[in-house]
């Protein structure tokens, strides 16, 4: 697996999510018909936090990042890229394990949301998600707090 680190993080990395996010998620949007060139990057900046979010960084190069955002029941997990040359070496593995560990720690559940067919569920699934609703375009998932794989 390659270095990597977090850091948190700032308002400037908008901009660099959004691409990320439009790269990352382009053939899965793509797939289901729902792929916007300026939508893609727009809902991210909507949605971005830098208070929730950190960054993924490989070789001190931005290479992904999340949110773990808290919630009134829980926390929720967004916004989860890592750039395809980081993907299968582990390292979203490793984050997952991070971010995971502080919510078993508070004891919440941790919901997020992927686009059907995605490989991330995959992902999901194996650190102690299952599914808790589905809609044509996403699953929504849920991992509650207690002994994992």
């Amino acid at each position: 697996m390659a270095d990597w680190k977090l850091r948190a993080a700032e308002p400037a990395d908008v901009e660099a999510i959004a691409e990320l996010r439009a790269v990352v998620m382009r053939p899965d949007l793509q797939r289901l018909g729902r792929y916007d060139e300026h939508r893609v990057r727009q809902r991210l900046r909507d949605g971005f936090s830098s208070r929730h979010t950190s960054i993924v960084l490989v070789g001190g190069a931005l290479a992904g990042s999340v949110t773990l955002r808290p919630e009134e029941d829980g926390w929720w997990l967004e916004h989860f890229y890592l750039a395809e040359s980081c993907q299968g070496a582990g390292i979203g593995t490793a984050v997952l394990r991070t971010l995971l560990r502080r919510a078993d720690a508070a004891g919440a559940p941790v919901r997020l949301n992927v686009l059907r067919g995605s490989a991330a569920q995959r992902l999901y699934e194996r650190h102690g998600f299952t599914v808790e609703a589905e809609d044509p375009v996403d699953v929504f998932m849920v991992r509650r707090p207690g002994p994992h794989r």
